[in-house]
Formats: C-alpha cells, structure tokens, sequence
C-alpha cells in the first residue's frame, strides 16, 4: 500500500490517502475506483485541481505529477492493476453505467 499526500481541492490542506499502486519503472499507478462506489473518491478531485502530489512507498517519499491515463495506456495497464488487486474488475462492473474509473499515472516532478 501506498501513501498518497495531496492538497485538499476546497480546503487547500495536506490529505494523506491509503491506495493500492502499480509501479511502472519511475511511475506510479493509482486507480480511482473508491471501492466501486458511484462517487468518485474525493483525492481525485484534489489531483485535478493540483496535479502536484507525493506518493510514499515504504520509507521512500516521491515527488509527483498526476494525470489522467489516456485510453491507450488505461488498457494496457488495467490488466496489470488486477493481476495485484482482482476486485479492480467486480469495482469496474459496479460503476458501469454510472462512472468510469479513471487510472492516474504519477510521474516525477
């Protein structure tokens, strides 16, 4: 599990956030899916207001940039997202129809 550190996008303080990650060479991906829930997770909006970010993984703290994957990189890592974490897919057949699960690719700043 990761540790991702992000600017809350309304009240502008530090928002520390548990998340399972894919690392991809000096990337790291990081799934909004909030459990299949209808809702987006909250850390998401905080990236889009302020791509900067920190990521921890073990005793290593990373600064970051986030962005949306593209719609080839999202099929080429999904499969690689549930070969850690299977529920990925049951969370993205919840949120069919209500939302896409979007993939952020964080990378060094």
């Amino acid at each position: 599990v990761s540790i991702l550190t992000s600017i809350g996008h309304k009240s502008g303080e530090v928002r520390r956030t548990p998340l399972l990650f894919l690392e991809d060479g000096e990337r790291v991906v990081i799934a909004a899916s909030k459990g299949g829930m209808s809702k987006p997770p909250v850390w998401m909006f905080n990236l889009k207001a302020n791509a900067d970010c920190e990521i921890q993984i073990g005793p290593r703290n990373r600064l970051m940039r986030a962005r949306i994957a593209n719609e080839e990189e999202e099929k080429a890592l999904w499969p690689r997202l549930t070969e850690i974490y299977a529920d990925f897919d049951e969370y993205r057949a919840r949120t069919d129809g209500v939302r896409h699960i979007p993939l952020f690719i964080l990378e060094p700043r």
